[in-house]
């Protein structure tokens, strides 16, 4: 069994405190070191090598504290950079893509259910997600990339007219799944709006628990602290990102 006393965990934006969240409730670690790339968000919409690039920087920005691992909260950077990362990094480096396609393994779910996969653009086209489910025998798959949800949550928008309306777009064409894979940390904060959305509330499957699981699946579970520390930081504005985080991490 292992017990580390710091994580990082690195996202785009404030996306990744759906991750903070899950791993804080779980009392893994001492510290939790967070970093949101805010500058340059969303990741989403980049193309590989981008994302790669980013990601390889804030790798570097991480070698300025003693971590004993580091999460990618961010999906696309799950999806494109995390053979480079590892390559370039002394400890361990997790990623949220193959934690979410094992969660809905075992969720039991019937393999002829209908999965709903939303995520990125970065996500999406890489098809790390369709192919991961496939694997374990889903065959009746969609996948959409509605990137509105990313700048909506960046904003704070977390219910109301203007997320409806966006949903709406998004899914109007949609027929209601059996389970929906949240394929980017910024979406479980808009969770309860998406499961409203559709009229029988389908399972919803995010990072943040995902990757939590999968943690305990690692042996991270020898010591549950009193309490996680946090401390966040951003490439851009980081009193908004503080701000968000308070919100919903109800610190």
């Amino acid at each position: 069994m292992k017990h580390s006393q710091r994580v990082g965990i690195f996202d785009s934006g404030a996306g990744g405190l759906t991750v903070v969240k899950s791993i804080m409730e779980h009392r893994f670690f001492d510290e939790i070191i967070y970093y949101g790339d805010t500058a340059r968000v969303p990741y989403g919409t980049k193309d590989a090598a981008t994302i790669t690039r980013y990601a390889l920087e804030a790798l570097e920005f991480f070698k300025n504290f003693d971590i004993d691992l580091l999460i990618t909260a961010c999906n696309s950077v799950s999806a494109h950079a995390l053979p480079e990362m590892r390559a370039n990094a002394e400890i361990p480096i997790y990623g949220v893509i193959d934690p979410g396609v094992k969660a809905l393994q075992n969720s039991g779910l019937d393999p002829s259910s209908r999965i709903l996969i939303l995520g990125t653009r970065a996500t999406i086209q890489s098809g790390r997600y369709q192919k991961g489910i496939e694997a374990i025998g889903y065959k009746n798959i969609e996948s959409i990339a509605p990137s509105l949800f990313v700048p909506v949550v960046e904003e704070g928008v977390f219910e109301g007219p203007v997320l409806q309306s966006v949903m709406t777009h998004y899914f109007k064409a949609i027929e209601t799944p059996d389970a929906v894979i949240l394929g980017c940390t910024h979406f479980p904060l808009i969770a309860e709006a998406i499961r409203d959305y559709f009229p029988n509330a389908p399972l919803l499957i995010h990072s943040g628990e995902a990757i939590a699981e999968h943690l305990e699946e690692q042996g991270y579970l020898s010591k549950r602290v009193e309490k996680t520390k946090l401390k966040i930081f951003a490439s851009e504005n980081p009193d908004n990102l503080k701000a968000i985080a308070a919100k919903w991490l109800q610190q």
